[in-house]
């Protein structure tokens, strides 16, 4: 066991290095993640023996809740409505219009049967939100019109359908399902889905702002259990379970919550790492040494998805929305394929339905030439058509990103012998951009105005702008115990030089801010900056 963990822990940490060293290069991380998986897989250098196509669906699959339902969670509805309508329509009419143009291809060109011509084009029809949202936030493009919200919705979105259309395809291929089933299924599985979705979504938002959990943190945990929630219960009444996920994801995220940033930072790093199982998992489960049977095929494939299917699909939906020319070529060029593309092909795999066809090393390959050739050159595209705007702030698409400077709340009591007691709040100097914004008194909660007066007791709390670059705060804690030297001294004699200095004293439970005549007692626990 030690072995293993030492192997995960190990990948896990080569694996974030190598995401900082591939956003220097341009090279997409997903890139980098899957072609480490390839290197520790069975063909690879260190040979881990993985084949188990099972156990590789149910973990991406999980995975892929994390990414759809962070997908909806981080987008920002307010930047997304403009554009909302055309990423739906992308998300839906494009992925079933791109699904069959290269179904066609397929079986015309490459002489495929026409169900797995179907099925090619159904498990490959749909972008990654994953690679779309990490080469749009590393490289910060700022897109013209809208077009970054655009892509974020619609490759936040269209996974569904893409799933939808590869469910019904193995439906038809298994000759047991008869003909109303699938029409029956399609229709519960949008259905249900947006239903389901929404009243989870609901029933989230209201616990979160009714409920007062008992330890910081759990609140995280709720929404995980929410997100799961989402996708097996939908699943479970037929309906599909990751559009429920990332409708889900939408209102919880555009709602009014509590200690809603803090659950963006954590839900973006436990994509991250979503990410990195899902592409290495999948790089553990090919073998390199049959990608060259399927190789030139998936060449033609990709390339005609890439300059032609989607192309067609993108063009025929947008230009009677009046979208720009270099809008709609910017928008196919960005149509990135991913996980979702191969746990797809994994799930037809264990289907267990016939095929001549290797589906899932034609979408491996497929999906590798996307990342690799649209992902690295999608900031060099999207200069070349002179789509980028330096006045727009891609961050701005994400749910909670401030574009201005961070608000810091300061404590200050009025303890006896204040000098702002008994005076009007208009009567004081305050530093230049502070203000207070509440006065607690006694169980009272007052929101002042410049006519109201402090008194003795009041706890008051002001805001001023924080400070940002962090980087030269560098505090360490000293204990003052028994044997010190320092106890019974005061602070001016604990910091003779300029170096360092006492910014608060932690005393029996509370906070001390200290002054130069205040005395070191024993038990405190001094917060000290120190340049170093």
């Amino acid at each position: 066991m030690e072995i293993h963990l030492l192997i995960i822990s190990a990948v896990t940490i080569l694996c974030v290095m190598l995401n900082r060293v591939s956003s220097e290069f341009g090279v997409p991380s997903l890139f980098v993640f899957i072609v480490l998986g390839m290197l520790f897989g069975s063909d690879g250098i260190y040979k881990i023996n993985f084949h188990n196509y099972v156990f590789a669906e149910q973990i991406c699959s999980v995975a892929l809740i994390i990414i759809m339902f962070t997908g909806g969670f981080g987008t920002n509805w307010s930047e997304a409505k403009p554009v909302a309508v055309k990423s739906f329509i992308l998300a839906t009419f494009g992925v079933v219009f791109t699904a069959g143009i290269l179904a066609l291809f397929c079986h015309i060109v490459l002489n495929m049967g026409l169900f797995e011509s179907m099925l090619i084009g159904s498990v490959i029809s749909s972008t990654d939100a994953a690679s779309v949202f990490s080469i749009l936030r590393s490289k910060r493009l700022g897109l013209k019109y809208n077009t970054a919200s655009m892509l974020e919705v619609e490759s936040g979105s269209n996974d569904p359908c893409s799933y939808m259309l590869t469910m019904i395809t193995l439906s038809f291929m298994s000759s047991k399902v008869p003909t109303g089933e699938i029409i029956f299924m399609t229709f519960s599985q949008f259905s249900f889905g947006v239903i389901a979705g929404i009243l989870i979504g609901i029933f989230a938002v209201f616990t979160l702002r009714n409920v007062e959990f008992s330890t910081d943190g759990i609140d995280m945990v709720f929404v995980i259990g929410i997100a799961l929630m989402a996708y097996a219960f939908t699943s479970a009444i037929g309906g599909n379970g990751y559009l429920s996920v990332y409708i889900a994801g939408i209102i919880l995220g555009n709602s009014k919550i509590s200690n809603k940033i803090s659950l963006v930072h954590f839900f973006n790093g436990i994509t991250g790492l979503a990410q990195m199982i899902i592409f290495f998992l999948l790089g553990l489960l090919v073998f390199p040494s049959q990608l060259p049977a399927v190789f030139f095929s998936s060449f033609l494939i990709a390339l005609f998805l890439t300059f032609v299917a989607r192309p067609i699909a993108i063009f025929s939906l947008l230009t009677p929305a009046k979208c720009s020319i270099r809008q709609q070529l910017l928008v196919s060029f960005a149509g990135i394929r991913g996980a979702a593309s191969i746990v797809f092909a994994v799930m037809v795999v264990v289907s267990g339905n016939t095929v001549k066809n290797d589906v899932f090393n034609i979408t491996f390959c497929i999906v590798l030439l996307s990342i690799a050739f649209q992902g690295s050159l999608l900031p060099w595209v999207s200069k070349k058509l002179k789509m980028t705007d330096a006045a727009a702030d891609v961050m701005k698409t994400f749910s909670d990103y401030t574009e201005e400077v961070d608000v810091q709340f300061i404590k200050l009591a009025l303890s006896e012998n204040h000098p702002w007691i008994n005076k009007k709040i208009m009567e004081l100097t305050l530093p230049p951009d502070t203000l207070i914004v509440i006065i607690l008194r006694g169980a009272n909660k007052i929101i002042p105005s410049g006519a109201t007066t402090l008194l003795e007791d009041d706890i008051c709390v002001l805001s001023a702008p924080a400070f940002q670059d962090d980087r030269n705060i560098k505090l360490s804690e000293y204990k003052i115990d028994r044997d010190s030297k320092w106890s019974g001294k005061k602070i001016s004699e604990f910091s003779p030089t300029h170096e360092e200095l006492v910014v608060m004293i932690k005393r029996s439970g509370r906070s001390v801010i200290p002054r130069g005549n205040t005395t070191i007692n024993e038990g405190d626990v001094l917060v000290i900056n120190k340049i170093s």
